[in-house]
């Protein structure tokens, strides 16, 4: 499958079918997310954990015992450096047939930043579990992708807009951005709470954070790392067109709604 249409194909994995994954195949994810770039060009030190050997588990996962987690400085962008390489390493383990889901809450994170040997000055924002994917879900994995409305997505309309806030995009002016767009429509995030808001002006794509309460700690924004993930499937989708875009952080300054925060800017080329 393209990124396309592993994005398409992706869902969240709470239960596994207890098989064990093949050495090389963890190798190859740990390799991958060595190499994970992300355009703030922070690292990120990642590591594969197993539940006996590094006594971490998750009260949510069922069937496997084997984790990724990754650890960086607690710096400016790192949430959205996390989340756009981390999701890069998620579409990979399932390119090569292994379930994912990002956990930030229900883990015992005392455990697992031990196993990660975390600093004081660093951060482990998010761990997965890796395994092959039960054919029949937990009932309480059913009842919490049924809490969020797991399989849903905010229409185009509350998402794209045309130059301003005050114009919804509409598909004739989307030009070649319709998959991209359409990818970043798809993003999984916190509790389904999909915050981003894009603005095409022109040339430009300015990617925006409508911030929900209750997702920023010690001044660590959460849904910044929903933000990081938007925007991987943004450039995967440009990535699948051929077409080339550089991105920056430079507010362009057009008014905002309420609790909604400027994060980054494309320039189509």
């Amino acid at each position: 499958m393209n990124t396309s249409e592993l994005i398409r194909s992706r869902r969240s994995v709470r239960t596994f079918d207890g098989r064990s994954i093949e050495p090389d195949i963890t190798e190859n994810i740990l390799e991958y997310a060595k190499n994970a770039e992300n355009p703030y060009g922070i690292p990120i030190e990642w590591k594969i954990l197993n539940s006996e050997k590094d006594r971490v588990s998750s009260p949510v996962i069922v069937g496997t015992d084997t984790f990724i987690a990754g650890k960086m400085k607690r710096i400016p962008h790192a949430e959205e450096a996390f989340g756009y390489s981390f999701e890069k390493v998620v579409l990979f383990a399932l390119s090569l047939g292994i379930g994912t889901t990002w956990i930030a809450g229900t883990m015992p994170r005392s455990a697992f930043e031990k196993a990660m040997n975390l600093g004081a000055d660093e951060v482990m924002p998010c761990m997965s579990p890796l395994g092959y994917i039960a054919k029949k879900m937990s009932v309480r994995e059913t009842m919490m992708r049924n809490g969020i409305k797991a399989d849903t997505r905010f229409d185009f309309s509350a998402l794209f807009f045309d130059g301003s806030f005050d114009n919804t995009l509409q598909p004739g002016n989307m030009r070649d951005l319709k998959l991209p767009l359409e990818l970043v429509r798809l993003s999984p995030s916190a509790v389904n709470k999909q915050p981003w808001r894009v603005v095409v002006d022109g040339e430009k794509v300015h990617f925006y954070e409508k911030r929900s309460k209750g997702y920023v700690t010690n001044g660590w924004d959460t849904q910044k790392i929903d933000m990081g993930i938007a925007i991987c499937h943004f450039v995967c989708g440009l990535d699948e067109l051929n077409i080339k875009a550089s991105m920056t952080v430079s507010d362009p300054c057009i008014a905002c709604p309420a609790e909604t925060n400027y994060i980054a800017t494309f320039t189509i080329q």
